[in-house]
């Protein structure tokens, strides 16, 4: 196999988006992944898949003066640590080997690819005896929910219904396997245990789950994508049914840990998670009660969370160091999500590590910030503002939807230059539209953020149409 001559550098591609750059200095080798920086011990006698892959294992173990048999096992998974938002690939002891997906950044032809819903609920891995989280985490369903399922791996999501995330991570969290769980139902969107293509295990989903005939065993439904057009309508098909996205699998793919290019993960907005490091007391009809949660990402910013509570989470937020899910539409040039709704807590995900080492505020910590779990809202716990909101830009498309009288209803507004046009009405309709043309495009996108600002306060949610490719 082709060694690394002294001096250069060899580019591989792992898990990650970008490729891993592998160097030889002096006869150090050296590998830019996280197995070989967080191994430990002196820097001389460290090594990864990567090297193994690259040189060869008999040449690794040469070079560390170790038996070759012992250098073929993969390392145990090191134990969960806090993380970034984005490196959710460091799991737990007991974590699962489950595939992970990269975002779709339209670099992608994805004509032929399987098409299935974005679930909005928790992820569960079946190992045969029980169902445990992304982390490791078990889940105790109760025995007349797992009777059918069988003695091999199955991936898939715990899950209650659209925009009901928050309802299946309040029965799946709790440990008493109370009657809670007919409301939830296990769809397999995978087979691990095969090694076949995803065709063939899909096939074997469907075989299973009509054998069983287990009214809350559902194999999720997978449909070729016939092009971009036809991407589109099914993402604004399932959004406009409050919908998360859609998850696209590349024909004939085997299943892989790790984050893969396999399997891809289309949306027009964003979840991250964040710490609540404050709360801002509600106005109007919202008065006594919570306003906004102040929460901070992993590289310290701060911006408020307004929209997307229930009354009875206003009037019971999750306490100052809670970790929480949160949805956007794109960040601004300074990097402030724009137009954040709230999801749920967080319970399964990695806890928010400033890019600087500097840990975020702990849930320890919180009784600093708040005595009590119970937050009383009509004054200001932290005294932390966050950020002023981005303005639109000169050129941008949004896209809302909200609902008015028990009707569900689209608002969606253009900024072109010095003009906006806004088209509003029934979801699925084709609605009614205005355009408005002003002095200069400052004037437009001022006035296009005074409406926008509008709207959100009515609890209208950013769904913004898939934008075309540039």
């Amino acid at each position: 196999m082709p060694d690394i001559a002294d001096g250069e550098v060899v580019f591989i591609q792992g898990s990650a988006k970008e490729p891993y750059e592998l160097k030889n200095v002096g006869g150090v080798y050296s590998c830019s992944c996280p197995a070989w920086r967080n191994v430990g011990g002196p820097i001389d006698r460290r090594t990864c898949k990567h090297l193994k892959q690259q040189r060869g294992i008999d040449a690794e173990a040469a070079r560390l003066g170790a038996d070759p048999h012992s250098m073929i096992s993969a390392p145990k998974p090191k134990k969960a640590k806090a993380a970034s938002q984005d490196s959710d690939d460091d799991n737990g002891d007991d974590a699962p080997p489950v595939l992970l997906a990269h975002k779709w950044e339209t670099d992608v032809d994805l004509k032929g690819w399987w098409m299935s819903e974005k679930l909005d609920g928790v992820r569960a891995w079946w190992d045969g005896e029980k169902f445990l989280s992304r982390l490791g985490n078990k889940f105790w369903a109760p025995s007349w929910f797992t009777a059918n399922l069988p003695n091999r791996t199955l991936d898939g999501e715990l899950w209650v219904g659209r925009q009901e995330f928050q309802t299946t991570v309040s029965v799946v969290r709790r440990q008493d396997a109370g009657r809670e769980w007919e409301k939830v139902k296990f769809l397999i969107f995978d087979a691990p245990h095969l090694g076949s293509g995803f065709e063939e295990r899909v096939e074997w989903i469907r075989g299973f789950v009509a054998e069983q005939q287990a009214a809350h065993v559902v194999a999720v439904a997978h449909e070729r994508c016939q092009g971009t057009a036809h991407l589109k309508a099914e993402l604004a098909r399932i959004e406009s049914l409050g919908g998360e996205g859609l998850m696209m699998r590349r024909p004939g793919s085997k299943y892989e840990a790790g984050r893969s290019t396999s399997l891809l993960k289309v949306k027009t907005f964003h979840d991250a998670e964040g710490r609540v490091v404050g709360h801002e007391g509600g106005k109007g009809k919202h008065k006594g009660r919570l306003g906004a949660l102040v929460v901070q990402m992993p590289d310290g910013t701060r911006f408020n969370v307004g929209t997307g509570f229930t009354d009875d989470e206003r009037r019971e937020p999750p306490p100052v160091g809670s970790i929480v899910t949160y949805r956007y539409q794109e960040l601004s040039k300074d990097g402030v999500p724009r137009f954040p709704s709230w999801v749920g807590l967080a319970i399964d995900k990695a806890v928010p590590t400033a890019a600087s080492g500097a840990a975020l505020p702990s849930t320890a910590d919180a009784a600093s910030l708040s005595q009590t779990k119970k937050i009383d809202i009509s004054a200001t716990v932290e005294a932390t503002k966050a950020p002023p909101k981005p303005e639109l830009s000169s050129s941008a498309t949004l896209r809302f939807v909200g609902n008015e009288g028990g009707v569900e209803k689209f608002w969606e507004i253009t900024v072109d230059g010095a003009s906006h046009s806004l088209r509003f009405g029934k979801v699925g309709s084709a609605g009614q539209e205005r355009t408005r043309t002003f002095a200069s495009a400052a004037a437009a996108v001022a006035d296009a953020d005074k409406l926008v600002k509008d709207k959100v306060s009515k609890g209208y949610r950013p769904t913004s149409m898939l934008e075309d490719a540039r």
